[in-house]
């Protein structure tokens, strides 16, 4: 990572809780990942054991990730990406999709969580062209988010503002599309907005997620599609629209449109 990762030395590993799982490592530990505990496993079982698609939904959700950072860079010309709730590195992050089609792209990563950002200065890199940074800030603190990623992106130029799976941790929706408003209203224009996520489309789901936020951790919303249209409001949506991550602008399959997710979302351009 080029840059400093803000106050890295000053979080050590103790002030992670390892005796109540975390969406983060719960989600990378869904995603094949080993950056969990055996609380986080233990919840991930038990939420499957309800809804079963969990793991098809969060690899379509990723997938739905590199497809749009990879569009944005290689056809729209984003050199400047902000990923809010970036949660623990995985295979293609945002940087390294970016910085494959074009070098010199910047990344700003933005999250709170302990052990993201004990992780952070070890696994994500820049090219020699690029910058690649990690705040430490809270998705509830938009102008910290903006004041801290100023120091590495232009806002002169347009940036993609990453919301990959996060609002649903903002209890009150009208907080939540608050908190889009303000971020985009920072931007400017040319910008996009790439966001998804979960649905209460499935009632597997939504009993798991209650299960889920009855445990102790950070309470996950669940929304409507409709709702998570919402947070688009303002904004030109590319095609096809706020959609199911999986049909998101699919890659070229033999059979068809891929198999609907129930996690929604869309990419957006700022006029």
């Amino acid at each position: 990572m080029t840059d400093q990762v803000e106050n890295s030395e000053q979080e050590p590993f103790d002030k992670i809780d390892t005796s109540v799982p975390h969406s983060a490592r719960i989600w990378n530990y869904w995603l094949g990942g080993k950056d969990n505990y055996e609380v986080d496993r233990v919840a991930g079982d038990a939420f499957r054991e309800i809804f079963p698609g969990i793991e098809t939904g969060a690899r379509a959700a990723r997938y739905f990730l590199a497809r749009a950072v990879r569009h944005l860079a290689a056809e729209e010309g984003i050199r400047q990406f902000l990923d809010v709730g970036t949660g623990l590195p995985n295979v293609d992050n945002t940087h390294q999709i970016a910085q494959r089609v074009a070098p010199e792209s910047r990344i700003v990563y933005v999250d709170n969580d302990p052990l993201v950002l004990a992780h952070a200065r070890a696994l994500l890199t820049s090219t020699p062209e690029g910058v690649t940074n990690y705040v430490d800030a809270d998705l509830r603190r938009p102008e910290t988010i903006i004041r801290e990623a100023g120091k590495t992106l232009d806002f002169d130029r347009p940036v993609a503002l990453m919301l990959m799976g996060i609002l649903g941790h903002i209890e009150d929706h009208d907080e939540a599309r608050s908190i889009v408003r303000q971020l985009v209203d920072a931007l400017p224009s040319g910008s996009f907005l790439v966001s998804y996520d979960s649905t209460d489309t499935s009632e597997d789901y939504v009993r798991a997620i209650d299960q889920y936020n009855e445990g102790g951790s950070i309470p996950y919303i669940l929304r409507s599609p409709e709702q998570i249209a919402r947070h688009f409001d303002g904004l030109e949506l590319l095609e096809p629209g706020v959609t199911s991550c999986s049909r998101w602008r699919p890659d070229a399959a033999a059979l068809g449109l891929p198999a609907e997710v129930h996690q929604y979302g869309g990419v957006a351009r700022k006029a």
